[in-house]
């Protein structure tokens, strides 16, 4: 087993960038998760609705506008005409990760579109977030330990 790191241009490896995915004889990449005590929760607002002030939390939330919809992703607690999408589990991969890996979600959504398992994943500047429905979370930790990944809490 070894620890991977990434490297800048010049040779440096950046301050903030220690990997804890190792690999072991099979090649595959091995992630650390850590499960998250709250069940989540996707909404879904018009594309020119304002942010609604209950998307401000001091917990988890992720905000993302298109021209299509204001998506957020935040703890499950529903909200008077807003549609949602509730019963999400998430994990938060150990990190953080360097934006130059790869394969990084595949090697967690591969075990898990193989178990035939439904996925939502969010990315952010430090690491990588996989949401499964809290139906199958004992079937996606199964499937992501044998993967090889460490499933945490």
């Amino acid at each position: 087993m070894f620890y991977v790191h990434t490297v800048n241009d010049d040779g440096s490896v950046p301050p903030r960038c220690f990997w804890q995915a190792a690999f072991g004889d099979s090649g595959m990449m091995r992630l650390q998760l850590h499960l998250l005590p709250q069940t989540m929760a996707v909404y879904r607002l018009p594309p020119d609705a304002p942010l609604p002030p209950w998307a401000v939390r001091e917990t988890f939330v992720s905000i993302t506008r298109t021209p299509h919809e204001l998506s957020v992703v935040a703890e499950e607690q529903p909200q008077p005409g807003v549609t949602m999408e509730g019963g999400w589990r998430a994990w938060q991969v150990a990190g953080p990760l360097a934006f130059t890996l790869t394969g990084v979600v595949a090697a967690l959504v591969t075990p898990l579109a193989a178990a035939g398992i439904p996925v939502f994943v969010l990315s952010t500047f430090d690491t990588d977030y996989l949401l499964v429905k809290a139906v199958d979370l004992a079937r996606a930790t199964e499937a992501l330990s044998a993967a090889g990944h460490e499933v945490l809490g």
